[in-house]
Formats: C-alpha cells, structure tokens, sequence
C-alpha cells in the first residue's frame, strides 16, 4: 500500500459515473475533518457516532449540488439526542476545499443511561434538507420525518419524496483507538443516484439526459438500478472507510461492470463561518432589558459558537462596536 495515495484519498469525496446504467454517485472518506469537528467537544462515543454520519452524508449530498454557498442537514428529534445540524460550503474557485461543520445538542444523562443504537436516542422527529445559494436567492428547505433506522435511509425518503430521484447510501463509521488513548474516528460512504434531469442544481460535468420524471423508471431503468443496488449490497466496512481499499479500488470493485468515469475529487477540510459581526448581528434581536439578564458577574456578555467552539466576550454597552469584540 502506497502510504502517501492513502493520506491523498482522505477528506475527500470522489465523484463518479455510471454511463452504462445512467446512474451518477460518490465516494467520501472523512478522517482529519472528523477530528477536527470533535475535539472541541466533549460528546459520548454514541453522539460522536451518529455526528460522524451526519457529516460523511452531508458531504456526499453536498458535493452532488452546483452549490454557491450553503447546504445544510437538520436532525431534530424529541429523544436525548435533541438536535443534529450539519453545513457544507462548497469551494468558491476551482481547485478550492469544500468546508464542512457539524454539531449535536443532547441531554448528557438521558444519553449515559440509553441502551441501544445511536439513531434510537434522536426519537421522533424531522430530517431536513437545506440550500442557500446566498443573497438574492429563496432558501430551499425540505424536510421528511425521521424514519429507516439510520441517517441514511432518512436521506434516501428525502430524494424519493422531495426529489423523485431513487437514491441510495452506504455509510460506516469507525473509532479506532483503545479507550483512554487518542482515539480518532473515520467515516466512509457511497452514494448512487439515478441522473436527474436538467436541473440548474446538477454539477455541469455530468451527463443530463433529456429524459423527464426519473421518479417513474421503465422497465430497463429499473433492472438496471437494481443491478447496480445489488453490486452495492457487497461494499463490506472496511471498504468504506478504508485506508487499505482506496476510493477508485473500490469503485472498480463494485462497478466495473457498469463503465464507470471519474471526474476530479472534491478535497474536503473542516470550516466554519462565525465571527463577531455575526454575533452583533445575532444580539441585534435583543431588548436592552434582554442583553441586562445576559450579562454574567464579571459584567460581559458572552457567546459561544456550538460549531467551532470559539469564545466571544464584549461589554453590553458597547455592543455592536467592532472594536469591543474578542474571540478567544
């Protein structure tokens, strides 16, 4: 094994297509961003399996979309695992990393004391798609209800219900480590699609057939998603998130049948976009009598992004003055 194509093949996403089926996808492998989404936290193992999902599927949907600025995955549910939320900034120039961020609010006891998989402790709930194209643009937000067991089969509701495009998913997630040491997690995934038409959404170096409504596949579509989905079912874990198995190793694994093309891997590398003019802009909502109960003992009030971890401290009368903000 080339140790140097290993490194290369993490925090990446690696996009293909089918042309024999017409069907597009993804290869994503999540390491470093991991880390640094989950080491300002202090979450428990099964929150940091469930984030780490959350984040290797938002970075395979995100890259399908000719996005401008913004996607994000909301998770809320009613059980201990209250919120997951997840954005993915597509690059800005050619050649540019994606950023990606993700976090998860939970109550810590109702947490230590569930006995089961990570997906049960969310509950009830909704799973939500998000894009935002930036200023003068609508939001896009559709949203379909927590069900399937996982993550993924929540995204694959979404497609079919919000997209009418039979998508499917294959994640796995790792924590490598023994308990005590610096334990470090690694996620994988394969997302196949069946092409949609044109759609000013649709990453322009892919092929957009002039067929309409792919929701209602003829009968030689839908063998040959089933094919391609049976080929699927025979990704082990180990292949998902590597780093023996890389991405295009897998891909000629699984499909070498199908006459699959690759197009340039999207480096991936963790970001976020807070910052103290955002803080203003937040605290700009706020009564004066609202930002007096904000105030702490030392006579600051504070903020502190769930995202990242960073730390702001200003003084309530001098709010909304740029030179009185620090981030620590």
């Amino acid at each position: 094994m080339n140790l140097a194509n290993t490194i290369a093949w993490d925090d990446t996403v690696l996009p293909f297509q089918l042309d024999r089926p017409d069907i597009r996808g993804r290869i994503a492998r999540l390491d470093g961003v991991l880390e640094r989404i989950l080491r300002q936290h202090n979450y428990p193992s099964p929150v940091e399996a469930i984030v780490a999902e959350a984040a290797i599927l938002t970075a395979l949907i995100g890259q399908t979309i000719e996005l401008r600025w913004k996607l994000s995955l909301q998770i809320r549910g009613s059980g201990p695992l209250r919120i997951i939320a997840t954005d993915y900034y597509g690059p800005t120039t050619g050649g540019e990393p994606a950023r990606l961020r993700a976090y998860a609010s939970f109550d810590a006891e109702k947490v230590a004391a569930f006995d089961g998989a990570p997906f049960s402790m969310i509950g009830n709930g909704m799973f939500a798609v998000l894009i935002d194209q930036g200023s003068g643009t609508k939001p896009y937000q559709g949203i379909t209800p927590l069900a399937g067991g996982s993550l993924g089969a929540c995204a694959e509701t979404y497609f079919s219900q919000s997209e009418q495009l039979p998508t499917r998913f294959s994640l796995s997630t790792y924590l490598r480590g023994a308990p005590g040491d610096n334990r470090k997690w690694r996620a994988g995934g394969v997302m196949i699609q069946h092409m949609p038409k044109a759609s000013p959404l649709l990453k322009p170096q892919e092929h957009q057939p002039p067929e309409a409504n792919e929701s209602n596949l003829t009968d030689d579509k839908a063998e040959n998603w089933n094919r391609v989905n049976f080929h699927l079912d025979t990704v082990k874990d180990h292949e998902l998130i590597g780093p023996d198995v890389l991405p295009t190793e897998l891909l000629l694994r699984l499909f070498h049948e199908e006459t699959p093309r690759i197009f340039d891997a999207q480096p991936v590398q963790f970001g976020c976009t807070c910052g103290a003019e955002k803080v203003v802009q937040t605290m700009s909502i706020y009564s004066a009598k609202d930002i007096s109960h904000m105030t702490d003992s030392d006579g600051k009030v504070t903020a502190d992004c769930q995202f990242c971890g960073a730390h702001y401290s200003f003084d309530p009368e001098m709010l909304g003055i740029d030179g009185s903000l620090s981030r620590k």
